[in-house]
């Protein structure tokens, strides 16, 4: 059973304002021994009343300097709180959640939830950096909107969502126009490795993988055909559920402006899955990135 990082875990390690704010000066400085400032040896002194530790010559380091939690007036506990919850479930937290938990405003909890979904965008940004390999399932879906699409009428008022997972390991995708042959054979150039093995369904725009160097292999799903062998898209659109389910149940609807956000948030949690107890920490770990 994969470890677990509790309430009780979270409390015991972050209780106060100051522990909070000496878990940030670590996670963007490190053990060090010298000042970040002026690099001199000394230890330092936390000064009262403000977000900010002294060295010996005066220098002044501000560790939420550059960070989402620059410039906020929200006691660190809170964050840190937020964040927990945010790693914590699996359908996410809405913003009127964290209302209720933190105990501030709406406008507040918005900004907050949409922040920390930033960290876990940078999270998103730095994996995609990696091409995906091996096994890999590629497909796309609509989210949100009422205007359902049919053969006759194209059009809809859907947002369109293209996801990458490799079979056993992380999770990526991106919210595009259109699910055309001009949007989606770039992106999976660009997020999968020539050589692997891509699994789709039956979209003609998908047809032209195997001339870019992949072992494409499609199944046909408009015939009941689910899978060929060891090929299918089962793990995708497992991801593709539990993301819808995660969004009307959490969230009740998502625009498609902020969109891209949760869905690096779901993948996020997805990405951390084998290791629970590690997810805030990851998280936390991103606040220098942002």
């Amino acid at each position: 059973m994969a470890e677990k990082y509790t309430f009780r875990n979270f409390q015991a390690e972050y209780p106060t304002d100051d522990a909070c704010l000496l878990a940030i000066f670590k996670r963007k400085y490190g053990e060090t021994k010298h000042c970040p400032s002026c690099g001199v040896e000394s230890s330092m002194t936390r000064i009262e009343g403000r977000r900010a530790y002294a060295c010996k010559e005066g220098c002044h380091v501000y560790p939420c300097a550059g960070t989402v939690f620059e410039k906020s007036r929200t006691k660190l506990t809170l964050w840190f709180h937020a964040m927990y919850l945010m790693t914590a479930t699996r359908n996410g937290v809405s913003a009127k959640e964290l209302q209720r938990q933190l105990g501030v405003t709406y406008k507040c909890a918005f900004r907050m939830g949409h922040q920390l979904r930033e960290l876990m965008t940078a999270t998103a940004e730095a994996q995609a950096a990696e091409q995906l390999t091996g096994h890999v399932e590629v497909d796309e879906t609509y989210v949100g909107g009422y205007q359902k699409r049919d053969k006759k009428n194209h059009k809809s008022n859907k947002t369109i969502v293209v996801g990458f997972v490799q079979r056993g390991g992380n999770y990526r995708a991106e919210v595009i126009p259109a699910n055309t042959k001009a949007r989606l054979v770039p992106r999976v150039i660009k997020h999968v490795a020539q050589g692997a093995t891509v699994n789709t369904d039956s979209l003609r725009s998908y047809r032209t993988l195997t001339k870019h160097g992949y072992n494409h292999v499609s199944v046909n799903h408009e015939v009941k055909q689910w899978a060929v062998g060891v090929h299918n898209t089962n793990s995708i659109e497992g991801f593709w559920s539990h993301l819808k389910r995660g969004l009307s149940s959490t969230h009740c609807a998502v625009s498609p402006k902020h969109l891209q956000a949760y869905v690096n948030e779901f993948a996020f949690r997805f990405n951390n899955r084998h290791e629970p107890a590690q997810m805030f920490g990851r998280l936390l770990g991103q606040i220098s990135r942002v």
